[in-house]
């Protein structure tokens, strides 16, 4: 998802799909703790996901007050 994407979507769904990636990026974790996933550079970019979206919703928020 490309940062043009996130700031197209409305911020309920913006919200769901944070939710959902914090999960997704927590269960990969613990399974490459387990034994290692094939790509681990996965974990950062969706990381990364996650910090742009959280950053996003931060903006919003700013800009409405």
């Amino acid at each position: 998802m490309k940062k043009e994407e996130i700031k197209e979507m409305t911020t309920q769904d913006l919200k769901d799909r944070l939710e959902q990636a914090q999960k997704d990026y927590l269960q990969q974790k613990i399974n490459h703790a387990v034994s290692p996933i094939d790509n681990p550079a996965k974990i950062t970019a969706d990381r990364k996901m996650i910090a742009r979206m959280k950053t996003e919703l931060r903006q919003r928020e700013l800009n409405n007050k």
